[in-house]
């Protein structure tokens, strides 16, 4: 045996069998995309045209998810069967998706996906029933990159607020053009939220599902992916020098998976499969560059999310808050990273609830920033579809919603106290004097380095016994742990330490109070000027 060869064999695991090539094992699950596909009104012509067009064979499985009669058997997959060559099943609960078939919701029943394995259960008596958004947001949550979702012709907006969860899980995302779609509603208001990323008749969408399944960003295995973002002469230092450029933000320190897929994702958007090719393409358009800009930006979002940690704030931390505090205090909340406001609308409401079942009076304001200005201007709108009722009770919505065309609109009362401003968290001024710092949908895009350096920043924004609430995935690294004592390991809620916040801003903040002056959703009469609500039983509304 020669050297080379004995050190070789050293070196191998014991244990472990030989394998010709290295790299991690085979996934006992193979890898595929799984498209989603709703409709409702003038859906079956939809699905048939679509069904008629797409390859047999592209390694892909079709779940659809069309409004159906919940009192009537339905001939959906029987009529479907004679439209493709590939097995066409309604689904029973436990099934697994397989590529190459074709699934279809049973009637009466919501459909959610866990580890590739669709789940039924009964419709919940809610008007109007949401399935597509139900199954949609669950394939995004359980494919990631591999969930792409289709939505064809129907009235209203099912499948709004589920497309934009896979989008912003780093999936693909198609609409029906009006041209074709006999009802034009659903798709419609798909493409007016921003969530879709081709819009294109059926036939037209089974050629494009055709293309972006033999693109590196889809395509199985994890070695394509890195093989298409490696390129000798570039590397994406290039990309984030033109990002910042453009957008003056630097994201270079953000995670390399989230860069990474978010880049992927626009290059096979682009039909482009070659790192070094992308960023010409990026340098010489910039409508390109903000497009990837703002796919980085996207953060998946919702009313009450996880609302067991709602529940908390009430139990514990909105009573801590209230001990002993004059009406005159300004209860004062910061939300960033607020996306498009419902985070922030959340807290409001949710505070707004205890202050009526305590009978108390206090002010409140609550501050909503993020790096988006278009998130932040649909977060002052406070307009949100009619699929909120996924999230949002019955209750809530006529206590703090306006009925509107096509949805909702926050109650004035309610948007009175929330204010919404473009901030950069790293660079611009702080906030101070805070209560309840909501940071639920951030830390996971930062890296190591840009969370030092965030936390700190949050720890001086909150007053002596401030709290601040990460997310259910998220938790503080490093010296971050000193600045904080956890004291709701669940709902990941933690009081501030009494110790000095380890920062230096490079610029004065004793000034700086939290009041904006950016342009928000209303303008103060003067500083410091706050929205007093006045809380007690049976008020339906706080004015």
């Amino acid at each position: 045996m020669t050297k080379a060869k004995s050190e070789r064999k050293a070196k191998e695991p014991k244990g472990k069998p030989r394998t010709s090539l290295e790299g991690p094992q085979k996934p006992a699950r193979e890898s595929f995309p799984i498209v989603g596909v709703g409709a409702s009104a003038g859906g079956l012509e939809a699905f048939i045209e679509l069904l008629k067009a797409l390859h047999p064979k592209l390694g892909m499985a079709f779940v659809l998810v069309p409004h159906l009669d919940p009192t009537h058997p339905s001939a959906m997959r029987e009529l479907l069967s004679r439209a493709t060559t590939m097995p066409v099943l309604q689904v029973e609960h436990g099934m697994a998706a397989e590529p190459d078939h074709v699934y279809v919701i049973p009637p009466g029943q919501e459909m959610t996906i866990k580890d590739g394995t669709l789940q039924l259960g009964p419709r919940r008596p809610q008007l109007p029933p949401m399935p597509i958004d139900i199954f949609f947001r669950s394939l995004a949550e359980d494919q990631h990159n591999n969930a792409v979702g289709v939505i064809l012709s129907g009235t209203a907006s099912d499948g709004t607020l589920g497309l934009t969860a896979i989008k912003g899980e780093g999936g693909i995302t198609f609409a029906q053009d009006s041209k074709t779609a006999k009802y034009d509603g659903m798709p419609s208001s798909a493409v007016a939220s921003g969530a879709v990323d081709f819009v294109l008749p059926p036939a037209r969408i089974a050629e494009e599902l055709e293309r972006i399944r033999k693109h590196p960003y889809i395509a199985n295995g994890h070695d394509e992916k890195v093989e298409a973002l490696e390129d000798g002469s570039y590397d994406l230092s290039h990309l984030f020098r033109i990002l910042k450029q453009v957008s003056r933000v630097d994201f270079s320190d953000y995670k390399p998976a989230t860069i990474h897929r978010r880049t992927l994702r626009r290059m096979a958007l682009r039909k482009i499969s070659n790192l070094g090719e992308y960023i010409n393409y990026v340098r010489e358009h910039q409508a390109e560059a903000e497009a990837l800009y703002q796919d980085i930006l996207i953060n998946v979002t919702s009313f009450f999310r996880n609302p067991d940690m709602f529940e908390a704030l009430k139990l514990n931390v909105y009573p801590a808050l209230l001990k002993d505090r004059p009406p005159s205090d300004t209860i004062r909340i910061w939300v960033p990273g607020c996306s498009t406001g419902e985070e922030a609308y959340s807290h409001a409401i949710s505070l707004v609830e205890h202050l009526t079942e305590i009978r108390a009076e206090a002010s409140i304001q609550i501050f909503g920033t993020d790096l988006s200005e278009s998130a932040i201007q649909r977060a002052r709108a406070g307009v949100y579809k009619e699929s909120i009722v996924a999230d949002v009770s019955p209750t809530r919505i006529r206590r703090f919603f306006n009925t509107i065309e096509g949805g909702y609109q926050i109650a004035k009362s309610i948007r009175d106290v929330c204010i919404f401003a473009r901030q950069n968290v790293f660079n611009d001024p702080p906030f101070s004097k805070m209560d309840i710092v909501s940071c639920r949908n951030l830390l996971i895009y930062l890296g190591p380095a840009l969370q030092r350096k965030v936390v700190p920043v949050f720890h001086y924004a909150l007053r002596p016994n401030g709290y601040l609430v990460l997310g259910n995935t998220e938790g503080l690294l490093g010296s971050g742990a000193d600045l904080f004592d956890l004291v709701d390991r669940k709902n990941k809620i933690y009081l501030k330490r009494p110790v000095t916040s380890p920062i230096d801003f490079g610029f004065t903040v004793d000034r700086f109070d939290g009041s904006l002056n950016e342009s928000t959703n209303r303008e103060p009469k003067e500083p410091g000027e706050r929205r007093r609500v006045i809380c007690k039983k049976k008020q339906t509304a706080c004015s």
